[in-house]
């Protein structure tokens, strides 16, 4: 199969990702193919190079503490050469459905869930999650890239499901604070109410909702990009990391593209497992973790919180102070 690498020459200043031929055929030996039970030593920290339904039989039981779920939505799509197509909405739901089915298993009764979606997909899997899980929110995020239409809006939205186990369940709000620029400083009795001044401005931390206007996509200047069709920025699945697991935790992604889940988790201290059944997806998985080894900056998260976009000045204390809370 010819690889993406091969297809496209890029310009000098374009940072995305990419294997060379070498690169391929040295990382692949370090992919896992599971045929048989395998112990969580074994998998930790690993990319499974594998369809979901052949690998979830031989996942430990209860292992996870987050489930990352970003599977194909209900469009035809071309994901380097393996091709999901659009099914009638019951067969995309019986689908869906099943592969809920093979995951569950793996999940901690503690464990939290996260599926991401766009609209159309929401509607059909929401009654399906809720046969599973306990739905706690829907997270629904600007996607800035979304394209023009003539007859209809503009669709640059996507969901995200919050879901979990059972009534014990994590959650870190601290962890996941929006810092924002305060354009009208109010004060009381002479005192900043609810900001601070700095050097850089007026901020506050705010709470975060479930409408999230802060996430850039990866494009071609940033090192996290890559050629996937629909790479997740990191600065979202941080997100999802930091409020839904401990240092440490196990994260599970079952449909792990271009690797951004395994990333996120590394740069944050937690532990995963990916499993992603297209070769050269994986094999960029395991340059960005590679890359992620020296450099464990999130773009758009510093001093242990989340930026407005674009708002995050470009400080090397800002860095010092991400890394050590890490």
């Amino acid at each position: 199969m010819q690889t993406t690498a091969s297809r496209k020459i890029l310009a000098p200043r374009n940072r995305t990702l990419r294997c060379s031929e070498t690169e391929l055929k040295e990382l692949s030996d370090q992919l896992l193919t599971l045929n048989a039970p395998t112990s969580l030593t074994n998998l930790r920290d690993k990319i499974i190079q594998q369809d979901i339904f052949a690998t979830a039989d031989h996942l430990p039981a209860a292992f996870v503490d987050l489930l990352i779920l970003d599977p194909p939505y209900n469009l035809t799509k071309n994901y380097n050469g393996e091709t999901f197509i659009e099914k009638d909405k019951m067969e995309y739901a019986k689908w869906f459905d099943k592969v809920l089915a093979a995951l569950e298993r793996t999940l901690k009764p503690t464990a939290s869930i996260y599926v991401c979606a766009d609209w159309k997909t929401s509607i059909v899997i929401a009654p399906i999650l809720e046969e599973h899980f306990q739905i706690k929110n829907r997270i629904t995020w600007e996607r800035e890239k979304g394209r023009g239409a003539k007859t209809n809006w503009k669709n640059n939205i996507e969901d995200i499901w919050f879901c979990v186990m059972g009534k014990e369940y994590f959650f870190n709000v601290d962890a996941v604070k929006l810092k924002r620029k305060v354009l009208a400083p109010y004060t009381q009795n002479g005192l900043p109410k609810d900001w601070r001044a700095e050097a850089d401005g007026n901020f506050r931390l705010t709470h975060p909702s479930n409408v999230w206007t802060d996430i850039s996509i990866p494009f071609w200047s940033m090192a996290e990009n890559t050629d996937h069709p629909t790479q997740k920025p990191e600065k979202l699945i941080a997100k999802l990391i930091l409020a839904s697991s401990r240092r440490g935790d196990m994260v599970l992604d079952p449909f792990l593209g271009s690797g951004t889940t395994a990333v996120s988790a590394t740069k944050l201290n937690r532990h995963f497992v990916g499993v992603e059944i297209n070769r050269e997806y994986c094999c960029w998985g395991l340059k960005r973790l590679r890359q992620a080894a020296g450099d464990n900056k999130i773009q758009g998260y510093a001093d242990g919180v989340f930026w407005e976009r674009n708002s995050l000045p470009l400080r090397p204390k800002s860095i010092a102070k991400q890394q050590a809370l890490l």
